[in-house]
């Protein structure tokens, strides 16, 4: 019988530590979306598309770890949960991608489609966070997958 891979701990940790601060740029980039669309103040939307994209480049070493981890290493003892968290974190970062496309048209060609992406963006990566905390609250603990 074949030993099931153990995930690394360093590995957890950085996940653990990198994993919650795109989401914070994410809605940190939604609040100045919003507050664009309602006072017309440039400084809003240049605010927000740096956001997005800080919030990208922080998102990528959190993903390859949560890649590396439920889809090759430990494949076979991934959890359903593990597997959707992946695929509503990955789609959050291409709604993330095209919502920085938007953000670099011209200011008054932001809204509405800048507001509709990052609420979309921030509606899949909450989706995933509640569905990791069912999945532990239910395990009894905290383990990423």
């Amino acid at each position: 019988m074949k030993p099931q891979p153990h995930r690394s701990v360093v590995a957890n940790a950085i996940y653990g530590l990198l994993n919650p601060i795109p989401f914070g740029f994410f809605v940190a980039a939604l609040i100045f979306d919003i507050t664009y669309a309602n006072t017309g103040v440039i400084l809003w939307m240049k605010a927000a598309a740096w956001l997005i994209v800080i919030g990208l480049v922080i998102a990528i070493i959190p993903r390859l770890i949560n890649l590396a981890q439920v889809w090759i290493t430990a494949r076979r003892t991934a959890l359903g949960a593990d597997r959707l968290d992946f695929w509503l974190n990955l789609l959050a970062i291409v709604a993330a991608i095209f919502n920085a496309f938007v953000h670099s048209r011209d200011a008054y060609g932001v809204i509405p489609a800048g507001v509709w992406l990052s609420a979309v963006t921030v509606l899949l990566l909450a989706v995933g966070h509640v569905v990791i905390a069912v999945r532990n609250t239910a395990a009894g603990g905290y383990v990423h997958g």
